[in-house]
């Protein structure tokens, strides 16, 4: 990854984003309503808790059959997703509660996706919402050398293949974060001294590490272990709902970005962006499903990642209703807005996207 960060434009000539901030502003003033979530947040957050946790302890006090307890796991994996998306997402954020302390608290629920507070921090909150689909700064384009996310990657032969084998390494995803990737993360973010808000304490950082996962494996492996459940089954449980987990997060997350709509603009040789941030997010953002109920609700608003972008610290409650500004405002102004009806022309137009940048490219 480079580190000499691009600069954005400050020529906002368009006066874009104060025009749709103004009026983003407006609309929660005139309603009176805050930018933090709400009661629907908030039984959103019993009713996913309660899908990781409920089938948690039904396994660990019933005996039911094994395919019932396949069932279960799967079930944990899709409640695992739903706090990350909804939950714990809003709340590392800022925008689950105007209450700084119930954000930490729920914002914490990183944990029990085996990830790590700081490194998420990190990487969603400012590398990958500063520096959108710029390659080489924004780490969630990076999957390595299997994975081509975009046309400025490296490309190797078996790439031409990505668009088959792509979809079963996403339910990778948690595991890595189980595994490696926060001990590489923290350890990279940690000489750069990369924080979002006030860089704490190296020593602190690694200390909540090493705590937290050594609870992870005693929550999700010692107990079940130690309560008469045979370690192949825990082991075999374990990775359902992490693959589960894993891949609805994947394909959310991707289909907001690495489709041929959003663009993957870089720097001049100076180091210098075309556009303003705001514009810039219009240009490498995309929307999908905006209206279909069960995907909003579930996704926690990641459908809706232009508004997400440009309002980090709304909650994605509030998203449906402040797409029609920001529509309207980019429609105004002449700027793209990127959506897809669907999911499935979501879906469809990210594998299609994933093929072409497996092609060899042309030689220039």
């Amino acid at each position: 990854m480079n580190i000499t960060p691009p600069v954005f434009s400050k020529n906002d000539s368009l006066k874009f984003f104060r025009t749709l901030n103004k009026r983003v502003n407006e609309y929660f003033k005139e309603n009176n309503i805050k930018k933090t979530g709400n009661w629907k947040l908030h039984l959103k957050t019993i009713i996913m808790f309660t899908a990781l946790l409920a089938p948690y302890f039904i396994l660990l006090t019933l005996s039911i059959p094994v395919w019932g307890q396949f069932l279960l796991t799967i079930v944990m994996g899709i409640g695992m997703a739903g706090i990350g998306m909804n939950v714990m997402h809003d709340a590392n954020h800022g925008s689950y509660s105007s209450k700084s302390w119930l954000n930490q608290v729920m914002g914490s629920s990183m944990y029990l996706l085996a990830g790590n507070v700081y490194n998420w921090q990190v990487q969603h909150n400012v590398l990958h919402h500063t520096y959108t689909n710029i390659h080489g700064h924004d780490e969630d384009l990076d999957a390595g050398r299997i994975i081509r996310f975009t046309q400025n990657a490296k490309w190797r032969k078996f790439h031409k293949f990505q668009h088959y084998y792509s979809i079963f390494l996403y339910g990778l995803l948690t595991f890595n974060w189980a595994l490696t990737t926060d001990i590489k993360q923290m350890r990279n973010y940690i000489k750069r001294g990369l924080s979002y808000g006030k860089f704490s304490s190296p020593i602190k950082h690694w200390t909540v590490l090493v705590i937290t996962k050594i609870l992870y494996v005693i929550v999700w492996f010692a107990i079940p272990i130690l309560l008469g459940i045979v370690w192949w089954k825990v082991f075999i449980g374990f990775f359902v709902m992490h693959y589960v987990a894993g891949l609805i997060l994947s394909i959310v997350f991707q289909l907001a970005h690495v489709v041929e709509e959003t663009e993957n603009p870089v720097p001049d040789e100076n180091g210098l962006m075309e556009n303003t941030w705001a514009v810039h997010q219009l240009y490498t953002t995309a929307n999908f499903a905006h209206k279909n109920k069960i995907i909003n609700w579930f996704t926690g608003g990641l459908n809706h990642q232009i508004e997400h972008h440009l309002f980090p610290h709304i909650s994605h409650v509030h998203y449906t209703k402040i797409a029609v500004i920001v529509k309207q405002t980019a429609r105004e102004y002449n700027l793209p807005y990127n959506e897809f009806t669907t999911m499935r022309e979501a879906v469809a137009a990210h594998f299609k996207h994933l093929k072409e940048l497996g092609m060899k490219p042309a030689l220039n």
